[in-house]
């Protein structure tokens, strides 16, 4: 839990970061969120975590609660709960997500979400399961249905030297979600390598060993190209 975050919606919010993530993607920085199972810092109900979000309510009343993972999407149940009781408190809540979910207790989640983080790793379809394992078709479909409903979305996209840093790509990326009223911004992550400690900790191979961070200047950059469709981050 993150009591004080700036870098996951608007505002000042409460980030929780939930178990769980049916990606193996080769940037992930947070190797220790897959197993559903795994070493759990908590066990909450959405109630108990409720109460811990109301502890900071003065610091994240202009911001918010969001929740990230992991993928809190593989606990549909919980999350819907729990962002329905933040949502009781007048607190704006978002989903970090991948939308690799498009099951209905899944899609139920955004009946209580002002605002999805949506994660689109590529646009290139041959490259998506190369980078995280599993096929892109949900994680498109994720963003119709998003804009079925009219959901705020900020699409996240994290660029990787030699990998995703490809400007054909990034301007198919710019190009596809232009198309969508529901998409406010267009938030650019440059690949760093502060969870490569994570893989060691757990005695994993980094997969992007040797891979250099994205330059200061390469980033912004990219950041103006992609204006062109979208207000950029």
């Amino acid at each position: 839990m993150e009591s004080f975050g700036t870098v996951d919606g608007p505002g000042i919010r409460f980030v929780a970061f939930m178990q769980g993530c049916p990606l193996r993607c080769q940037f992930c920085h947070n190797p220790d969120t897959w197993n559903p199972q795994g070493d759990c810092q908590y066990e909450l109900t959405p109630q108990q975590l409720l109460e811990e979000v109301m502890r900071y309510k003065s610091f994240i009343a202009k911001g918010g609660v969001t929740l990230s993972g992991g993928e809190p999407l593989m606990q549909p149940l919980f999350a819907r709960e729990f962002l329905a009781r933040c949502q009781s408190e007048g607190l704006h809540t978002a989903i970090d997500t991948s939308g690799a979910y498009c099951t209905p207790n899944a899609l139920a989640v955004l009946d209580h979400t002002n605002l999805v983080l949506l994660d689109i790793k590529t646009m290139n379809p041959a490259l998506y399961p190369v980078l995280t394992g599993a096929r892109i078709e949900n994680n498109l479909r994720f963003l119709d249905e998003l804009q079925e409903r009219g959901t705020d979305v900020w699409v996240r996209h994290v660029v990787v030297p030699g990998l995703t840093d490809d400007d054909h790509w990034l301007h198919e990326l710019g190009r596809h979600v232009a198309r969508y009223s529901v998409v406010k911004k267009i938030e650019i992550l440059p690949y760093h390598t502060l969870g490569a400690y994570k893989y060691e900790q757990m005695h994993m191979a980094y997969p992007l060993q040797g891979v250099e961070p994205l330059s200061a200047a390469r980033t912004q950059e990219i950041r103006q190209m992609l204006s062109a469709y979208k207000p950029t981050l």
